[in-house]
């Protein structure tokens, strides 16, 4: 016989809830004493010197200082893009200096002056490699003139603003932090300034605003670092980024829901971001030997001994203190050395980190453990630079500079007394350029570096062709290019004996 249980709604919803219930009875006792923190991951032993040293909480939410350029963000950044602001060339533009510090942070700086360092530097890392000669040329173009300036009838609460004739790009100044301060600056160099030109127009280069905050030293000097931040620019020619802010909201208005979302808005204000401080923001600018982009690799690294380091590879550079070496981190560098290195090559948001560290221990550290201290993209970047990993130039080009009296290309051979074949005095000495974006204008710009020629002298180049034809040099023609071409520059007057051109034999 079937027996057949027979309940009603209500009692089978009951029991279902009980039986649930009991099912999650035993949830969170498991986990309870064995449940993963972090404290135990501070306890590995990478982590057992540094974790008294990590940044509490609140320092990373709350920086000490916060500077807001009074300009609008481009609606056309993507979510996790940087933001991107538009600046006409010359305007004078706001920035907000705010003190932001808790109750009881820093009391050392309580009704005291505060200096801080406002510079306009290039955002692209290829463009920082090649710094020094894109300022050089456009020195040559607009004699005189500044690439920043300070509006002080327009500012408030700043004293003492100083530039240097040597630093074109960087500008200082005092500020209370107990009273309302901004700065209003103008930067008069445009982006497409330093773009090749080419049919159909380039797009401009980003550049990037820096503050660099100090306070005062027991020497009297404004040189212990206390905060830094930057953000993206870039500039046009009057009313040009007007222009472009409207060009971009009109895109975005054409967008559909889903394709808006995966864009920041525009903000009224641009806030800048925490950074690491510039490299030469150590160094004092009375000093009047001190060039003003000299963080760059090129101008920081090449000294005045090696005629052809400005057209070598930045792969190439010599660092100071290292005896010709390159910047890579010695093994037997000392814990001090190894702060200094780690400042240098702007991760000193992680010097506090590796308070600890030699250069060796820093070494010892696998690509996995960077990433997983530093994360991804400052994990990966210290651990090329650490190995020192470098990009092999694009093409090789051996120029050699032709003097009135020397004869074509071969060199003169004579016989001594003893009879023996000897090479004159005549010998042709060449110098390596290594080009990264094979163009025309790196081309030109490197060939004027190693033969002192005043680049905004140069009016056109040509290279020497059948039957010694003179054909225009261009950016094809550099791309196409045999690698390890050589060249004899000769030098010629334009027609008005103001300029120069120059032909590669």
């Amino acid at each position: 016989m079937a027996w057949v249980l027979k309940m009603d709604d209500a009692t089978i919803e009951s029991g279902l809830v009980h039986d649930f219930d009991a099912s999650l009875s035993g949830i969170g006792q498991e986990l309870g004493a064995g449940a993963y923190s972090m404290s135990d991951v501070l306890a590995l032993p990478i982590f057992k010197q540094e974790d008294s040293s990590l940044p509490s909480e609140t320092e990373t939410k709350n920086p000490p200082f916060q500077y807001v350029l009074c300009a609008a963000t481009s609606p056309a950044v993507k979510l996790h893009d940087e933001t991107l602001t538009y600046l006409n060339q010359g305007q004078s533009y706001e920035v907000r200096m705010l003190d932001n510090r808790n109750p009881g942070e820093l009391p050392e700086l309580s009704n005291k002056m505060v200096k801080s360092i406002v510079r306009v530097v290039f955002h692209d890392r290829r463009l920082q490699y090649t710094e020094h000669q894109q300022l050089e040329g456009w020195k040559w173009n607009r004699p005189g003139d500044r690439l920043l300036d300070i509006d002080i009838p327009m500012s408030v609460g700043i004293v003492e603003p100083k530039t240097h004739p040597s630093q074109l790009n960087a500008a200082e100044f005092l500020w209370d932090l107990n009273k309302r301060a901004s700065v209003f600056v103008q930067v008069h160099c445009i982006s497409t300034e330093f773009t090749p030109r080419k049919h159909g127009g380039e797009k401009g280069v980003p550049f990037r605003i820096q503050f660099d905050t100090f306070s005062q030293g027991d020497n009297g000097e404004y040189t212990e670092h206390l905060h830094s931040a930057s953000c993206q620019i870039k500039v046009f020619k009057p009313k040009g980024a007007d222009r472009k802010q409207k060009t971009d909201r009109e895109k975005m208005e054409k967008r559909t829901p889903q394709e808006k979302e995966k864009y920041q808005p525009s903000y009224d204000t641009t806030i800048l971001s925490e950074c690491s401080p510039w490299p030469d923001a150590y160094v004092s600018t009375s000093q009047p030997a001190t060039p003003s982009f000299a963080s760059t690799p090129l101008s920081t690294y090449a000294t005045s001994s090696v005629p052809d380091s400005d057209s070598s590879s930045p792969n190439h550079q010599a660092d100071p203190g290292s005896h010709g070496n390159s910047e890579q981190l010695s093994p037997t560098a000392s814990i001090q050395d190894t702060q200094k290195w780690l400042v240098k090559n702007r991760f000193n948001s992680y010097a506090r980190l590796f308070s600890n560290f030699s250069g060796s221990d820093l070494l010892k550290l696998t690509r996995d453990d960077l990433v997983q201290i530093c994360g991804p993209a400052d994990g990966i970047r210290l651990f090329n630079a650490l190995k020192s990993r470098s990009v092999r130039p694009r093409l090789t080009v051996y120029v050699c500079q032709e003097s009135p009296r020397d004869s074509p290309l071969s060199e003169r051979q004579g016989t001594n007394e003893n009879g023996e074949h000897s090479i004159s005095s005549s010998l042709h000495v060449y110098h390596a350029l290594y080009l990264e974006e094979l163009t025309a204008a790196e081309l030109i710009r490197k060939m004027a570096c190693v033969c002192s020629l005043p680049l905004g002298k140069i009016n056109q180049v040509y290279r020497q062709g059948p039957t010694g034809i003179h054909i225009l040099l261009s950016d094809q023609m550099v791309y196409n290019l045999p690698e390890e071409s050589c060249f004899l520059i000769s030098t010629v007057k334009d027609e008005l004996g103001e300029g120069l051109h120059l032909i590669l034999k």
